[in-house]
């Protein structure tokens, strides 16, 4: 039988334009990322969120990212928009993020002392872990970590971020082999303002990534 190609996937986050969700949509993003973390300069309310998301075709995901936001501020947005998928990025446990029937991804802030292993058997029921450097505050603040400290067969879905640009995400996709790859300052021209010509190129940087396996 001929071998699978790999194909990987890619969220691009902290979207805040009309514009911006056109160029990520077109260039084949397979998820688009809302930040609903009032001190982030990506953060967008829930009502601009919503317009925004009514731009978003069938199949492509919509992810609310949120960090240590009370369960009410959760449901509201899920009311409010189609969300897809949950992404938690701050101290949030197991139980909590699992309360809201609907998928979510766990955040882990990635350094050295941090056992991987057993943050995915605590957060076994995720949908993936989202693998991101550490950084003071929340948020990996466009800062690449060591992938060597990611362990060989972590348990459950991989997806990667902390500082991926066109430049590196090809080498990122090869050398950790994550199941998708999480982008923001990465393909930006300011913070919250995208660069559609950088979209364009890290989209081609995964897809060349890929064939290459």
């Amino acid at each position: 039988m001929p071998t699978q190609q790999k194909i990987t996937r890619v969220k691009i986050c902290g979207l805040t334009r009309e514009a911006d969700v056109d160029a990520a949509v077109s260039a084949g993003a397979n998820a688009i990322g809302f930040v609903f973390y009032p001190p982030s300069p990506r953060y967008i309310d829930f009502d601009s969120a919503a317009r925004l998301a009514k731009r978003i075709p069938p199949f492509v995901d919509v992810v609310g990212l949120f960090v240590n936001a009370s369960p009410d501020t959760v449901i509201t947005a899920c009311e409010a928009l189609p969300i897809n998928l949950l992404q938690f990025h701050g101290d949030e446990n197991a139980d909590y993020c699992r309360q809201f029937s609907r998928p979510w991804l766990r955040a882990a802030r990635v350094r050295a002392g941090l056992d991987l292993v057993e943050f995915a058997r605590e957060f076994s029921d995720a949908r993936g872990l989202l693998l991101d450097a550490f950084v003071e505050g929340y948020g990996g603040g466009g800062h690449v970590f060591d992938w060597t400290l990611i362990p060989p067969g972590l348990p459950g879905h991989v997806v990667l971020s902390g500082g991926l640009t066109p430049d590196n995400v090809g080498e990122a996709i090869q050398r950790v082999r994550p199941v998708a790859v999480d982008v923001s300052s990465g393909v930006e021209m300011s913070k919250g303002i995208k660069d559609h010509e950088k979209i364009a190129a890290f989209m081609a940087a995964v897809r060349k990534a890929d064939e290459s396996i």
